[in-house]
C-alpha cells in the first residue's frame, strides 16, 4: 500500500480547493484551472518545465481543431441541413418528435461539439413546438441530454474522450481509435432515447408558452410621453437626452405628430410634440416629467402588440455558445446601433430584469426580448453572438460550401481510419482546409474555438501529472480497491462510474476526466485488469451531467427557452443516471472484457 506523504496531502488539498471553487461558481472555470496550474508548480509537485506542457498536449490540440471543424460545419449550414431533413419526418406527435430530435442532436454531437449540436437544434425545436402545439418544455431537455450522450459515440464527440485517449497513451497503454467508443456510445444513446420516450417525457414539465408580455412582466412598463414645446429635450439627440442613464427609461418607439412610428436611434433629433414610447417604472417617469418638460399621455398603457407595426418584429434571442459579448453590457457593445434592435427585457435563471438593461452584464444562457425592424432581422440571425428562437434563415449561411465542409469532415475520418494519422494531426489538417477553402475565415476560426474550455483542459492537465508524480492517484486507487474490492471488480467499476458522474456535476466534464482517469488506470492496475474499460466507465460517467442545469453548457442553453426550473433536471436526470449505470455495468464488460 502507498503510504500517505506530505506531497500526497498537498495534492489532495489542491484537489479539494479546486472542487470547492468549481462548485461555488465564484470564479470562471478557466481561471480556476490556471490557479491549479500555478499551485502545483509553485508547491514543487511538478517541474516548472512541465507546467505548460498541457498547452502543447495532443489532446488540447485535437479539441481546438475540433471546434474549428465544427465551426465550419455550422457556418456552411451542414449541421442545419441535416437537422432540417430529420425534422421533415418528425410529424406532430410528442413521442415521435422527442425521438427524432434526440436522434438528430445525437448524430450531430458525435461529430461536432455538444453545445454546437444543441444550438443547431434549438431554433428548429422552437419552430416545431409552435407548429405542432407540443410544449417546448417537453422537447429541450431531451435535446440537451441527447447532445451529451451522443458525444460518447466517437473519439471527437466530446473533450473527455480525447483527454482519456491521450492520458492512456501517455501512460504507455493502448489508446482508443476513432470508433472504439461507438459500441458503448450507441448503447448509452439508445438507452437515453428509450427512457425519454417511455418515462422521461412524463417527468418533464408541460408549460404552455405564455403571452410574451406576461412572460417578461411588461404589463406595467410601457407608457407614452409627449415632448412639450418647451421641453429640455427638444433639439437634442436621443443619446444626449440621457433618458436611460439618468432616469432608467428605455425609449422603444417614437411617434411623430403625423402618427408615423419610428425606430429609436442614438442620433435621432427629438422634436416638439413627438410621443416617446418608454419602458420604465412610474416613479422614474414622474421624475423625468418634472425635470425635462414631458406630458404623460392619459394613463394609456400600451400592449406589446401595439408597439409592433407591420414593418417591425419582436423576437427572443439567447446568447450563443460562440458569443463574444458574455460579461459585456449592451452599452459597451453599442447594441442598438450595431443591430438596430432595442432590448426590452432580459430573462435570467427564472427572473426577469427590466431596469437599467444597458448596464447589465450579459451571461451565457440569458434570453433577451428584442424589438426592431424586420429588415434588420437577417443581420441578427447571421450574428455569432445570438441564437434566435426562430426558424433559422439559411440564406445567411454559406450553404453553397456545405458539400465541401462535409467532404472535409469525411477526409479527416479517412486520414485517421485509413491513413493512420494521429487524430490531432488529422483534425488540424481539417481545420486548415476549412479556412483555405473559404468555409471559414481565420478570424471566424479563432471565434469558433471555445477558449475557456481550452484553458480549462490545459490548466488541469498538470494536476493529473501531479497526481502521478506524487503517487496520489495510486494512493486513492488503493483505497477504492480496499473499500469495495472484496465485492468484486464489477463493484469497483461501478464505484468509478458513480464517482465520475457525481464529481462532474460541480466541475466540468473535462476537469472531472483529468481528475478521475489517472485514478481509474491505477485502480485497474491494482486489480491486474485492462485499464480501458475502467477509463471508458469514467468518461461515460463524466458525460452524464443530467442532475443540474449547471452540469453542462448544453443544459444552461435550454433552461430559459424551455422555462425550466433547477429541479426539473434532477427529476428527469436522476432515473436516467441510475438506468445508465445498470446498462453500462451489464454491457461494458461484455464489449471490453475486464481481464
Amino acid at each position: 500500500m502507498t503510504e500517505f506523504t506530505p506531497q500526497i496531502g498537498l495534492t489532495l488539498l489542491i484537489i479539494t480547493a479546486a472542487v470547492g471553487l468549481f462548485a461555488s461558481e465564484k470564479l470562471r472555470v478557466d481561471v480556476i484551472a490556471l490557479l491549479v496550474l500555478i499551485a502545483v508548480t509553485l508547491t514543487g509537485l511538478i517541474e516548472p518545465a512541465q507546467a505548460f506542457e498541457g498547452f502543447a498536449s495532443p489532446a488540447v490540440i485535437t479539441v481546438w481543431a475540433v471546434y474549428i471543424v465544427s465551426g465550419g460545419l455550422f457556418a456552411t449550414g451542414v449541421a442545419n441541413l441535416l437537422g432540417e431533413r430529420l425534422l421533415r419526418i418528425a410529424g406532430n406527435g410528442e413521442v415521435r418528435l422527442i425521438a427524432v430530435l434526440m436522434i438528430g442532436c445525437g448524430i450531430l454531437s458525435a461529430f461536432m461539439n455538444n453545445i454546437g449540436a444543441t444550438a443547431v437544434m434549438l431554433p428548429a425545436a422552437v419552430g416545431i413546438s409552435r407548429r405542432s402545439g407540443v410544449p417546448l418544455s417537453k422537447l429541450l431537455i431531451p435535446i440537451s441530454f441527447a447532445s451529451l450522450m451522443g458525444g460518447n459515440m466517437t473519439l471527437i464527440g466530446t473533450p473527455p474522450n480525447v483527454l482519456a485517449a491521450s492520458i492512456l497513451s501517455e501512460r504507455g497503454f493502448p489508446g482508443f481509435a476513432f470508433f472504439d467508443f461507438t459500441p458503448t456510445g450507441i448503447l448509452v444513446f439508445a438507452t437515453g432515447i428509450v427512457y425519454m420516450v417511455l418515462i422521461g417525457r412524463h417527468l418533464l414539465p408541460s408549460r404552455q408558452p405564455q403571452d410574451i408580455q406576461e412572460t417578461y412582466n411588461l404589463r406595467e412598463y410601457f407608457s407614452e410621453v409627449r415632448l412639450l414645446p418647451d421641453s429640455k429635450l427638444v433639439g437634442k439627440t436621443l443619446a444626449e437626452s440621457r433618458l436611460g442613464s439618468d432616469y432608467d427609461l428605455n425609449v422603444v418607439a417614437i411617434i411623430d405628430p403625423d402618427q408615423k412610428r419610428l425606430i429609436p436611434h442614438r442620433d435621432y433629433c427629438l422634436q416638439a410634440n413627438e410621443i416617446l414610447v418608454v419602458e420604465g417604472r412610474i416613479d422614474n417617469l414622474i421624475r423625468a416629467k418634472e425635470a425635462l418638460g414631458l406630458a404623460i399621455e392619459a394613463e394609456h398603457k400600451l400592449q406589446l402588440s401595439e408597439l409592433t407595426g407591420k414593418d417591425e418584429i419582436t423576437v427572443e434571442a439567447v446568447l450563443s455558445p460562440r458569443s463574444r459579448i458574455a460579461e459585456k453590457t449592451l452599452r459597451e457593445m453599442h447594441f442598438r446601433d450595431r443591430y438596430g434592435f432595442t432590448a426590452l427585457a432580459i430573462h435570467r435563471q427564472g427572473r426577469v430584469i427590466l431596469q437599467r438593461l444597458r448596464d447589465v452584464r450579459l451571461q451565457f444562457g440569458d434570453t433577451l426580448l428584442l424589438r426592431g425592424r424586420k429588415s434588420q432581422l437577417p443581420a441578427l440571425q447571421a450574428s455569432e453572438d445570438f441564437l434566435l428562437l426562430e426558424p433559422v434563415n439559411y440564406a445567411t449561411r454559406q450553404t453553397k460550401k456545405a458539400p465541401l465542409a462535409g467532404g472535409i469532415l469525411v477526409l479527416v475520418l479517412l486520414l485517421t481510419l485509413v491513413g493512420g494519422l494521429h487524430i490531432s494531426l488529422a483534425m488540424v489538417i481539417g481545420a486548415m482546409l476549412m479556412v483555405l477553402s473559404g468555409c471559414l475565415t481565420m478570424d471566424e476560426a479563432y471565434q469558433s474555438i471555445e477558449w475557456r474550455s481550452i484553458f480549462l483542459i490545459a490548466g488541469m492537465l498538470p494536476l493529473g501529472l501531479a497526481m502521478e508524480n506524487t503517487g496520489t492517484a495510486r494512493f486513492l486507487a488503493e483505497r477504492i480497491v480496499s473499500l469495495v474490492g472484496s465485492l468484486g471488480p464489477l463493484a469497483v467499476l461501478a464505484g468509478i462510474y458513480i464517482l465520475a458522474s457525481l464529481i462532474t456535476e460541480p466541475m466540468s466534464n473535462a476537469a472531472a476526466t483529468v481528475l478521475m482517469v489517472p485514478i481509474a488506470i491505477d485502480v485497474a492496475l491494482g486489480l491486474s485488469a485492462d485499464p480501458r474499460p475502467f477509463v471508458l466507465a469514467t468518461v461515460i460517467g463524466a458525460s452524464t451531467s443530467f442532475l443540474t442545469p449547471v452540469g453542462h453548457q448544453s443544459n444552461v442553453l435550454v433552461m430559459e427557452p424551455g422555462g425550466y426550473r433547477f429541479t426539473d433536471y434532477t427529476r428527469v436526470g436522476f432515473l436516467l443516471n441510475i438506468l445508465l449505470l445498470i446498462v453500462v455495468m451489464i454491457f461494458l464488460p461484455l464489449i471490453w472484457p475486464l481481464f
